[in-house]
């Protein structure tokens, strides 16, 4: 998978260095994926929920921070949305973000 928003991730590893290494695991996973829909997703990221308009929501560092993906599989294109922590993942509507 591209992501093409990849310094929304390194930028929120700088500014929070307590989940640096799992999001940088997470951007390793993610580029050497080859998705083609939710279920290749959860052989990778077990916990990963779709909630809709293309929006999937990762579970990072034992579900203490969420990041919100959209993903477009025929493109195997990924747009970070939202990285924050549990707290502030409920403040936003996962599927509009």
């Amino acid at each position: 998978m591209v992501i093409f928003t990849p310094a929304i991730i390194s930028q929120y590893a700088d500014e929070h260095p307590d989940v640096h290494d799992e999001l940088l695991r997470w951007v390793r996973i993610v580029e050497a994926a080859n998705w083609s829909s939710l279920t290749d997703i959860k052989q990778d990221f077990n916990s990963v929920d779709y909630v809709k308009n293309d929006r999937y929501v990762f579970n990072i560092k034992g579900n203490q921070y969420r990041l919100i993906a959209m993903i477009h599989f025929k493109v195997r294109s990924l747009y970070v949305r939202f990285i924050g922590t549990h707290k502030e993942y409920d403040k936003v509507d996962a599927a509009t973000v």
